[in-house]
């Protein structure tokens, strides 16, 4: 007996060894950031951005890989069962972070346990953006159109349980009326619709949205925080529009398979957090309608849970489920 424990104490004293030191020389190789949604949206415009800055400070490359599908979903749950190493790593969002567990019967991972939040990136908010052709320009507008005409105002996506989804549907709930919903597989197709005038209306990142309100063919009618935003300041919240209590932002940060060593995590935490804090990065992300956030894991772990309880209880009490 004491020959075994002789030799598995030595198999886990060499384990551990190996670990500290494959920490202690991270990176040593490219590293994988995946986006999980369509090329051209918010999510992915963000993941460059960091993976740039990773690339420039690090000397290695960091590959921006898109895996968009179902609502996020696919692209994280391939990190979630990636070697826990440090070099494959997801930008983790509203939809298939904080309310995926709630919304999908056949989750294949689950984000408390199969994941860690590296570092809180963003949580901007979104522009509730409507074409010409709908006939409301403000936030009361919009509720007596609804109710005049139960689900004619439709509304995009960047798919099922993302953050513009739940966006819409807290405004419909809270307003008690009904509009009618489309998802797409990222931003960028929904937005596209948007602009082609298929559907009527999209709580929509404010980047991809900026120069169609600027130039006149979208209308603005509120932002979804709880505060106006500098980018819009004589856009009022959808609070201010009519609907008090109402408040909601986007939610982007950086996930690491659950078991990534603490010095990994810890390291790719200070050198976010440095970039996140550069002029830079901070213009960008200002410009974007985004203010970035950073803190260490812990303060993004206490976001991740406090936004899930908030988001799930909306899911079950409408009953918002997909297979």
């Amino acid at each position: 007996m004491r020959s075994w424990k002789n030799i598995l104490a030595g198999v886990l004293t060499a384990v551990l060894a190996a670990a500290a030191g494959a920490a202690g020389t991270y990176p040593a190789k490219g590293i994988q950031l995946v986006v999980p949604y369509t090329p051209g949206g918010n999510t992915d415009l963000l993941g460059r951005l960091i993976a740039q800055k990773l690339e420039a400070a690090w000397g290695v490359p960091v590959v921006v890989d898109d895996r968009p599908g179902a609502g996020g979903t696919i692209g994280v749950n391939h990190v979630a069962k990636s070697r826990p190493d440090g070099y494959t790593l997801a930008l983790g969002a509203f939809g298939n972070i904080l309310v995926a567990r709630a919304m999908y019967r056949n989750l294949a991972y689950d984000p408390a346990t199969d994941l860690i939040p590296v570092v809180l990136l963003a949580t901007p908010p979104t522009i509730v953006t409507a074409t010409r052709t709908l006939p409301v320009d403000d936030i009361a507008g919009l509720v007596a159109y609804a109710k005049a005409h139960p689900g004619k105002a439709h509304f995009g996506s960047s798919g099922h349980g993302t953050s513009n989804h739940l966006l819409g549907e807290l405004f419909a709930s809270m307003a008690k009326v009904h509009m009618t919903h489309v998802a797409y597989k990222g931003s960028g197709p929904a937005i596209n619709d948007l602009i082609a005038g298929i559907t009527q209306l999209n709580f929509a990142p404010y980047p991809l949205v900026a120069q169609q309100i600027k130039a006149g063919p979208r209308k603005a009618l509120a932002v979804t925080s709880a505060q106006r935003s500098p980018l819009l300041p004589g856009v009022p919240t959808v609070a201010e529009g009519g609907l008090p209590g109402y408040e909601g932002t986007g939610w982007f940060a950086l996930m690491a398979p659950k078991g990534t060593p603490a010095k990994v995590v810890e390291k790719l935490n200070r050198e976010v957090n440095r970039i996140l804090n550069t002029p830079e990065v901070r213009s960008a992300l200002s410009a974007e309608g985004a203010v970035p956030i950073g803190g260490s894991p812990a303060d993004a772990s206490r976001s991740m849970a406090e936004g899930t309880a908030k988001w799930q209880r909306l899911g079950k009490a409408l009953d918002i489920r997909i297979e």
